[in-house]
């Protein structure tokens, strides 16, 4: 490691000031690299029963299948354009892929990774959100990625593919959000205008609005629903802000890696993780009202986007290399659980 890259990645974990020699909640248990991979991965899907994990490699072109507990690379499976969001509905054997190419969202079978047909939108498709109790996909689509001046999002019926509800941003950048599943809201980053829009789920009308005004270009996005919390990543600055879902107020606000692209909240063991360049952040939510920057765990130079597996107890991380650069590869870490004083 050259001397720029050290300075990196020890300004990376000195940003985290109030963190201290607390011991690390993630532990690194495992590396698979891809070689001949270049560009971005983006999100993760996971079939518990069939111990498969699905990552979009977004500048691939293509889904990679991972084996849950060992890590080993399974396939790939090609037949996508430029896939974002997975979504594994294990009821109805289906694997959903949000694709901004021209061929839209997939839809495929889970078993064999067959395409089964696409969900007609507007093209652009990024984000994907579900609502399991009302078996219903939320689409963002349209905005840069679909070459248009609105961002669109949709809602759509996840067996049948059809239409269902939709509502329009006049922004191209609507990012990640968060839907509640034992209550009727759904909370969408619209990134472009620096805000926050709360709408009904059922209608997607907007119901309230909330200006991001401690930082700028709001991303990544977690829900906290039994506690009415709404964690904002925004990227100017990187930090972590925690919305009161009830007010819509920000109630803290912490350093986030560089190039945070997932934040993820560990109900278990009342945590969240914040996936960057170089380190995972940790912060510990000692209640509602107070969280705590614990120490940062080492990882990689983008290894920003990530997804938790509690049942077994795994946090798993894609390094993407960046444009014409190798190192690709899937890390692994255990997960610690909190001591009862902790929690």
């Amino acid at each position: 490691m050259n001397l720029r890259r050290l300075i990196a990645v020890a300004s990376a974990v000195l940003s985290f000031q109030s963190a201290t020699a607390q011991a690390a909640v993630l532990h690194p248990i495992g590396r698979t690299a891809l070689a001949g991979y270049s560009g971005d991965f983006d999100h993760f899907a996971v079939d518990l029963r069939g111990n498969r994990l699905f990552l979009a490699a977004e500048d691939h072109g293509t889904l990679e299948v991972f084996d849950l507990r060992s890590g080993k690379h399974l396939r790939t499976v090609s037949g996508v354009e430029t896939p974002h969001a997975l979504l594994y509905m294990a009821d109805s054997k289906r694997l959903i892929v949000s694709d901004s190419g021209a061929g839209l969202t997939k839809i495929l079978d889970a078993a064999t990774l067959a395409p089964l047909g696409t969900i007609a939108t507007a093209p652009g498709a990024d984000s994907m959100g579900y609502d399991a109790q009302a078996g219903c996909v939320y689409l963002v689509t349209g905005g840069k990625n679909g070459n248009m001046a609105q961002s669109i999002l949709v809602k759509v019926d996840a067996h049948t593919g059809r239409t269902l509800a939709e509502a329009r941003f006049d922004t191209d950048k609507v990012e990640a959000m968060a839907i509640e599943q034992n209550g009727r809201l759904l909370y969408l980053n619209v990134t472009g205008k620096n805000e926050v829009a709360v709408l009904d789920k059922a209608t997607l009308e907007v119901v309230k609005t909330w200006p991001i005004v401690a930082g700028q270009a709001n991303a990544a996005m977690a829900l906290d629903e039994a506690h009415a919390r709404l964690f904002v990543v925004t990227r100017k600055p990187y930090q972590l802000l925690v919305l009161d879902t009830a007010t819509g107020a920000t109630v803290a606000a912490l350093p986030a890696p560089q190039r945070t692209n997932e934040v993820i909240f560990d109900r278990d063991n009342q945590r969240v993780y914040l996936a960057g360049d170089d380190v995972i952040g940790v912060v510990r939510q000692r209640d509602p009202e107070h969280y705590e920057a614990l120490a940062p765990v080492a990882s990689a130079k983008g290894a920003k986007t990530a997804i938790l597996v509690p049942q077994r107890r795994r946090l798993f991380a894609a390094v993407s290399p960046g444009e014409g650069k190798t190192g690709a590869a899937l890390i692994w870490f255990d997960v610690a659980p909190a001591s009862p004083a902790a929690k």
